[in-house]
């Protein structure tokens, strides 16, 4: 990742990754929904991710959201 996430755009992830629609972010962080979009757009680029899914999958292999999958048992 050549640009950081700003600590806004990470909140942004954190529910995008979560499964929260850009009108419910919007609702959540008290922004427009413009800007809501303006913050996923600048996400996609800086994790290289075509699709919120895939922004969601590299955010986890890079550390910045926690991986929710449940674990095997041993």
């Amino acid at each position: 990742m050549a640009e950081p996430l700003t600590g806004r755009e990470l909140e942004v992830l954190r529910l995008l990754a979560a499964g929260k629609s850009n009108q419910r972010i919007a609702h959540d962080l008290v922004v427009t929904l413009d800007t809501v979009k303006t913050h996923v757009t600048h996400i996609l680029g800086k994790l290289g991710a075509v699709n919120r899914t895939g922004a969601a999958a590299r955010a986890r292999q890079l550390g910045l959201i926690p991986d929710t999958a449940p674990q095997p048992a041993p």
